[in-house]
């Protein structure tokens, strides 16, 4: 179905969907701590900007900081948005707000990749990296197209072509850190994860020149700060990484070091050295890395055998002996585990000292391993529907996972999930871990303009940080005063990271407390269900 020819610019509105009730990853108490709104920028969103004709005019709104009106979405020719699963139900009211005013809409993203039947109704379909089909769908709306779906093949988008993302299109001043992306896959083949099917084994990078122009980019717009590699696995190709992070220490070096960075990395970054020390020269402050059980059974069913074979808590601190601090996530829910996994993964948090952790039940996302197994064996749930996707409005799997007929009870397991959150942010229990952060980080290969300029920049946040935490707070006031002295007692260097530990508190601290109640109803909510055979002969 084809209409007149738009052969002159096209006005496209671009709009980066609400993620959806309490999610773990908001941090948006933390992000005003530093005088910001909200953790992240869209950049997928500001890298298919850059894909469009020069001659377009083009403009970002995110909902996570700015309200969208009438007006925003009538001055616009085309529509653009997209984003995650937990972003599906404000994508589907942005969509449907957009029809409503008699607008075209095009979408794209992971949420769409791996459920495009969702989306049927949607004008324009993308489906896959806009790499490999940005031509294509630019001649199409050219042409008149009225509708239409771009399927991308899968893994073959070239990234060394992916252009400089369009970051003066961002409210920069909004955001607690900008954002990069390296490379695209991961080596590994978790059953949960939808990383591999997404974007492929077979990690692909950027040139080194390419992405030191993109820093070079956020430089020349003035700002100074936290980069975040938004990668799902930064030392997934280890040759490439090792060959890109010498010029990265280069940049910073000719530069002053004007960023500080954080990545996600797997386990096995804490079997190479050389590797961590690279990443903490080069302003590498933190590292996030799934971890996900204590259990060898549980990790090798999931097929997550990088994790295996290794005493977890000594791999962590091998990484904090590096200089870079740790968060870490970790699901309930599998098969193999035992009654007893609740305590099992608060005891490795603690002895691990690992401050910042995200604990969610298992959610079997669409086209993975696991949604696959558990559709085989009959036991997974239909997926939501349009109208049950709006009213669920959960933001991530820390209420909402256990998609699927579960080998134990169900509330055994959301007993121990409840374990873990509340064992985990226990005040006390926290500002022990972070004491025990600020014993083990070694400052041997970091650079220190780095952590003082850090520190520098950010008075005005430790000021704020005090009045809530040390002065304000209900309870508390000894415990952060304390923590603080214990640091600077052990080493001045170590008060970024526990700054940035205890910041995440105002967060993560409140948000526990929404996680109990929610589950606390959840399993008063659930009818007797017996121990499984199996379960109760052991």
């Amino acid at each position: 179905m084809t209409g007149p020819p738009r052969p002159g610019p096209t006005r496209v509105l671009m709009i980066h969907p609400r993620f959806m009730g309490g999610s773990f990853w908001s941090f948006e108490k933390t992000s005003r701590m530093y005088g910001a709104e909200y953790p992240m920028p869209p950049l997928g969103l500001a890298t298919v900007a850059a894909m469009l004709p020069d001659d377009w005019p083009v403009r970002i709104v995110d909902r996570n900081i700015e309200t969208l009106s009438d007006a925003d979405i009538e001055a616009a020719d085309l529509i653009m948005t997209g984003g995650m699963l937990p972003q599906r139900a404000d994508l589907l009211h942005v969509i449907d707000w957009a029809h409503s005013l008699g607008k075209k809409v095009m979408i794209g993203g992971p949420d769409i990749m791996s459920s495009p039947d969702v989306f049927a109704h949607v004008d324009f379909v993308v489906v896959g990296e806009a790499e490999s089909v940005i031509g294509e769908v630019i001649a199409a709306w050219r042409n008149g197209a009225e509708r239409g779906r771009f399927d991308a093949e899968k893994f073959k988008a070239d990234v060394t072509h992916s252009p400089i993302p369009r970051f003066e299109l961002l409210k920069r001043e909004k955001y607690l850190q900008m954002t990069v992306q390296y490379s695209r896959g991961c080596p590994f083949t978790c059953e949960f994860c939808d990383i591999i099917e997404l974007f492929g084994r077979k990690p692909r990078t950027k040139t080194n020149a390419q992405i030191l122009s993109e820093l070079d980019a956020i430089h020349a717009l003035g700002y100074r700060g936290h980069v975040n590699f938004v990668d799902d696995n930064l030392i997934g190709n280890k040759k490439a990484v090792k060959q890109f992070l010498p010029e990265l220490i280069r940049w910073q070096e000719e530069r002053n070091y004007p960023f500080d960075f954080s990545t996600e990395a797997s386990l096995n970054l804490a079997d190479d050295d050389d590797l961590m020390a690279m990443l903490s020269k080069a302003g590498f402050l933190g590292v996030f890395i799934g971890i996900e059980s204590p259990d060898d059974n549980v990790l090798n069913a999931t097929k997550k055998k990088q994790n295996t074979k290794r005493n977890i808590a000594e791999s962590v601190h091998k990484v904090y002996a590096s200089g870079l601090a740790v968060l870490a996530g970790f699901i309930v829910g599998f098969d193999e585990e035992k009654g007893s996994v609740g305590d099992a993964i608060a005891d490795l948090i603690e002895e691990a000292a690992i401050p910042i952790a995200m604990v969610g039940l298992l959610y079997a996302l669409p086209e993975t391993g696991l949604t696959r197994r558990l559709a085989k064996e009959g036991r997974l749930h239909p997926p939501l529907s349009m109208e049950e996707a709006l009213a669920e409005g959960s933001a991530d799997q820390c209420t909402q996972g256990l998609n699927f007929d579960t080998l134990r009870p169900r509330a055994e397991i959301l007993r121990d999930f409840r374990t873990v959150v509340a064992r985990t942010y226990d005040l006390k229990a926290y500002h022990r871990r972070v004491r025990r952060l600020a014993d083990l980080l070694r400052f041997d290969h970091a650079n220190i303009d780095v952590l003082r300029s850090g520190f520098m920049k950010n008075a005005l946040f430790v000021l704020r940080l005090s009045w809530v935490m040390g002065i304000t707070a209900k309870e508390g006031k000894r415990l952060y005063w304390g923590t603080l002295l214990h640091a600077a007692r052990r080493d001045t260097r170590s008060l970024e990271a526990v700054f940035l530990s205890l910041a995440a508190y105002t967060h993560t601290g409140p948000f526990s407390r929404d996680v109990l109640k929610a589950i606390d109803a959840k399993i008063a909510s659930l009818p007797f269900e017996p121990a499984t055979p199996a379960l109760a002969a052991e």
